[in-house]
Formats: C-alpha cells, sequence, structure tokens
C-alpha cells in the first residue's frame, strides 16, 4: 500500500551566488540544525500531450536522500490552495498530496500509485518526460520547543528534458537553475509570510513555477521557440481542468449554474474513481451518487444547451451509472442481510443462512466488481470523462441561456417539484394495489432529480434551495430503504425456495423475508407521513 501525506510549501527563485541568510531571524526560529547535503537523481513521467502536468499531477521515480522511491504529487481532495501545474504562480503556499511506493522497477510506474492517476492518463502510458539532477542542501528550523518546524532546501538543478520515446537516455534540452523550498514539517502556516522578509531580502522572489517540472517544460517551450528540438508535450500549454473555475453569481446567466455544478460532480468522480479501482469503502457509492448528479442537472438544464450533445452525455451516464450501480447494490444487499443475520438465534441453521448469504451475494458482488473494473479501463469511460471536460470547458450554450439564473430556475424547480407531485399522486391511488411498489420506485427517482436540481441552485436561491433539496433528499432517503427492503423480500424468496436448503434453514431464510416485508412496511408509513409535511415546502419551490 502507498503510504500518504499532505505536502505545504513555498518555493522561490533564487540567484546562483545569493547566500542563504540567517534562518534564525525568521519569527519563531530558535534554532537552525545542521545542513545535510544530498544528491537527488527523479526522473518524470507524463504522457505527450502532457497530461499530468496540465493537470498540476506529476510522477517521479526519485533515487538519493530519505524519500527515494515513487512519489505522486496531487491536488488536495477538496482542491484547495493546490496551486498549478503549469505555467501558474508560487506565491502562495502550496498544498499537494504526496503519495510514495518503493523504488521497483526504474520504468515501471507501481499499480498503486497508477490506480490513481488512470483516470488522467486514460489509456495514454506514461513515459519517462524530464530527468532531474539535485544538489540539495537542507537546513532544518526548530521552534524555542525543540519541535521541527520545517524545512528549508537550498536545490541546485540541472533539467534534462527527454524525447519521451520510452528510453531515459535520449535527451532533447538541458537546463539549470537555483530555487529554495520551504516545506512545513509541523509548523503552522503563519511560518510562511514571517519568513517572507528573510528570505526576500537576499534577492529570492517567490517562484512563477509550481513545480520544477512545470519549470523544466516551460524551459523546454522557450527552448522550441528558439529553433532546439524539444517533446511536443513540452510546449503544450497547461489546460483549463481542475480547480480555480469562477462560481456563479446571483445576477449572472443560468448556463454559470449548470456550469458549476456539472464542475463540482466531473471533480468528485475524479476523486472517487481511485477508491473504486483499489475497492475502498464508499467510494462505488461517491462516484455513482456524482454520475447521477450531474445526469439529473443535465435533464434539468437540457433546454439551454445544445440536444444532441446533452442527450449524448445523459445517456453515457446513465450507462455508467448502470455499470456502478451493480456493485453497489450487491455491497448494500450484502451488509444489510449480514446484519439481519446476525440477529437470528444462533444455531447451525442460522449459521448456514448466513453462509449461504455470504456466498450468493458474495458471488455477486465480485462479478460486478470485477465487470466494473474492466469498465474503468475501456475508451468508452474514458471519452465519456473527455466529453464531460469538454462540455464544462466549452458548453454548447443556447441563446436562452443567457438568461437570468434566479427566475429561469424558478421555473426549473418547480417543473421538478409538479413530477415529484404527479409521481406521488399516482402512488396514493395505486396504493394497496399491484404496481405500488414501482410507482413508490418512480417517486423515490423523481425525488432525487429534485434534490440534484435544487442542489444546483444554491448560488442563487440560498436557503430556500436548501430547504427544498433536503426536504427531497428525505423523501428519497425513506424510499431507498423501501426498496432496499422490497429487493431484499425478493432476493431472501428465491433462495429459500432452493430445493435443496434443509427445512431448518429455510425456516431461517423465512425470518429474515418476514423482517424485510416489516421493514419496507415501517418505511412505507414513514414515508406518507414525510410526504405530509414536506409537501408545502416542495410546492414553495424556490421562487
Amino acid at each position: 500500500m502507498a503510504s500518504q501525506e499532505v505536502e505545504v510549501e513555498k518555493k522561490y527563485d533564487v540567484g546562483a551566488d545569493a547566500e542563504v541568510p540567517d534562518l534564525r531571524k525568521v519569527p519563531g526560529v530558535a534554532r537552525v540544525g545542521e545542513p545535510r547535503v544530498d544528491h537527488l537523481e527523479a526522473v518524470y513521467f507524463d504522457t505527450e500531450d502532457s497530461a499530468l502536468a496540465s493537470r498540476g499531477i506529476t510522477l517521479r521515480r526519485r533515487t538519493g536522500g530519505s524519500d527515494a522511491g515513487w512519489h505522486a504529487k496531487l491536488p488536495p481532495r477538496d482542491g484547495a490552495g493546490s496551486g498549478s501545474g503549469g505555467s501558474g504562480s508560487s506565491a502562495e503556499p502550496q498544498r499537494r498530496r504526496e503519495l510514495r511506493a518503493p523504488l521497483g522497477q526504474p520504468g515501471v510506474v507501481p499499480d498503486i500509485l497508477l490506480a490513481h492517476l488512470l483516470v488522467y492518463l486514460r489509456g495514454d502510458d506514461p513515459l519517462p518526460a524530464v530527468r532531474l539532477e539535485t544538489q540539495r542542501t537542507t537546513y532544518p528550523l526548530y521552534g524555542d520547543d525543540g519541535v521541527h518546524l520545517a524545512d528549508l532546501a537550498d536545490d541546485r538543478v540541472s533539467a534534462h528534458i527527454l524525447k519521451l520515446s520510452g528510453a531515459l537516455d535520449e535527451e532533447a534540452g538541458t537546463q539549470h537553475w537555483r530555487e529554495w523550498e520551504l516545506e512545513l514539517v509541523h509548523g503552522s502556516p503563519d511560518l510562511f509570510p514571517a519568513a517572507e522578509d528573510t528570505l526576500t531580502a537576499t534577492g529570492a522572489r517567490p517562484a512563477g513555477h509550481g513545480s520544477k517540472l512545470a519549470k523544466a517544460l516551460q524551459g523546454a517551450g522557450g527552448a522550441k521557440a528558439a529553433g532546439e528540438d524539444v517533446s511536443a508535450s513540452a510546449v503544450k500549454p497547461p489546460s483549463k481542468k481542475g480547480p480555480g473555475r469562477k462560481a456563479p453569481g446571483k445576477k449572472g446567466p443560468v448556463s454559470d449554474l449548470l456550469i458549476a455544478y456539472l464542475a463540482a460532480q466531473i471533480d468528485e468522480m475524479l476523486a472517487s474513481d481511485p477508491g473504486v479501482r483499489l475497492e475502498q469503502p464508499e467510494a462505488v457509492h461517491d462516484l455513482r451518487s456524482a454520475t447521477r448528479r450531474a445526469r439529473s442537472a443535465l435533464a434539468a438544464y437540457r433546454g439551454f444547451y445544445s440536444a444532441v450533445t446533452v442527450r449524448r452525455l445523459r445517456d453515457e451516464l446513465k450507462w455508467l451509472g448502470g455499470m456502478l450501480g451493480s456493485p453497489r447494490d450487491a455491497e448494500v444487499m450484502l451488509d444489510r442481510l449480514r446484519g439481519h443475520a446476525a440477529e437470528l438465534p444462533p444455531g447451525p441453521a442460522s449459521k448456514a443462512a448466513a453462509d449461504r448469504l455470504e456466498e450468493e451475494l458474495g458471488n455477486t458482488l465480485d462479478t460486478a466488481y470485477r465487470k466494473l473494473q474492466k469498465t474503468l479501463l475501456s475508451e468508452r469511460y474514458f471519452r465519456l470523462l473527455d466529453d464531460l471536460e469538454a462540455f464544462r470547458d466549452q458548453p454548447p450554450t443556447r441563446p436562452e441561456g443567457a438568461a437570468p439564473a434566479r427566475k429561469a430556475t424558478g421555473r426549473l424547480v418547480r417543473k421538478a417539484a409538479k413530477r415529484l407531485q404527479r409521481a406521488a399522486r399516482k402512488a396514493k391511488r395505486a396504493r394497496r394495489g399491484a404496481g405500488y411498489e414501482e410507482t413508490l420506485h418512480q417517486v423515490r427517482k423523481d425525488a432525487k432529480r429534485l434534490r440534484h436540481v435544487a442542489e444546483s441552485m444554491v448560488p442563487v436561491h440560498g436557503k430556500r434551495a436548501r430547504k427544498t433539496a433536503k426536504a427531497a433528499h428525505r423523501e428519497q432517503e425513506i424510499l431507498g430503504n423501501f426498496h432496499d427492503s422490497v429487493v431484499a423480500r425478493d432476493r431472501l424468496a428465491r433462495i429459500a425456495a432452493m430445493p435443496e436448503l434443509p427445512d431448518d434453514v429455510v425456516s431461517a431464510f423465512v425470518t429474515l423475508h418476514t423482517r424485510q416485508i416489516q421493514l419496507a412496511a415501517e418505511a412505507e408509513a414513514k414515508y406518507w407521513k414525510a410526504r405530509k409535511k414536506s409537501r408545502k415546502t416542495l410546492q414553495r419551490g424556490v421562487g
């Protein structure tokens, strides 16, 4: 398993002859430890079109120093303070997640790191892009209480641009520079402004790059302009992908709301993808929820965009949601019935019933996960991500998208609320009759759509939108429990009907079956009470 930590640092460009200042002058620093000198050599990997660097992600294999091994640096989970991996400034401290794995083979990226990068690589192979040789002198900084606050690294760097041919010895240019990195160890971020005057008094200035890789690629771009032969990846401008997008305003166009909401769902999909590949708890749920939110929002706002483009994205999101649904539903079912089986009276029959559930549902879950893992490596999945990002970055907006957001969104949420009301009335008419359970399932889906639409309107309608989303979520949640009980009831009935089961084991399954009937009835009653309570809120909407 890869180790993980959050790196908080600030870089400075510094002259080749500058002297490291007396770091004891930094407020809060009481002592400077003995400097340590290391010779580091790192090979950075990327695709031919800089898929990683354009997102502020670095992948390297480094030898020398105390942390030799493979390192992948990614923006924080929330995207806050991540800086730019391209030409963006490092005027503010950077926060990045750093994943580490042992050295292994020089050209073979460890699977544990690759799992975090496949969603960005999208079928392309990471190839050697830059080789850095760094002579690093590290000055540890300590506080009055002896706490190791931070390290100042004085780096003299030689960057060798590679041709991305897969070979480590084919170079296309060399650059040299010096930089300082102030990186927190156990200190507070307040150390950065405290150290600013001491460091800049030497002529150092906040770096104009987010990483050594970014600086090397920028320099290679300059060499290209001068007529030197460098890789195409080195001169590709940073993409607009990632954090830093403008939030929609109350007086802005309605089209801004969907783009902001869709962008948040794309970020969640990219963040959840590695967890699904590594089979981490709740990762499938998170990816599925983001997929559903994106699909609901596209459906609600479809009148403001190209119909063909929206329809294609909705169809593909429906496909992905279905692929995620199989393992998630099996996961939920197994957890649910494990708990209920544990409530059975102890004895051989109860154990046999629990074992049979583990076998039946465990096999279903394993099969669904294997199929999902193949899906996440498919060209179709990667194309969907590309298409979503293209929609976000260059939305095919129709003239109607320029309408004022407040007025237009009021109509959208009223439309979704009326759809939910119709579904609820239909369910009420079908109560106790054939098809009743299906009508309640439709109510659940419509409540979910209203919730997602209301969520997207919070930047414009604030508290009213939150109340609408909360009421719809409540109905959705109750009916989700109802649906889970119904599905579990039917699954248990099929297992209990298997002819090879002994009578005492069948009896255990009948007990579990009866429990699901009871839970479904309780959820049904709870829904109608909640519906009565939330009806006015949902009818009022956000307008």
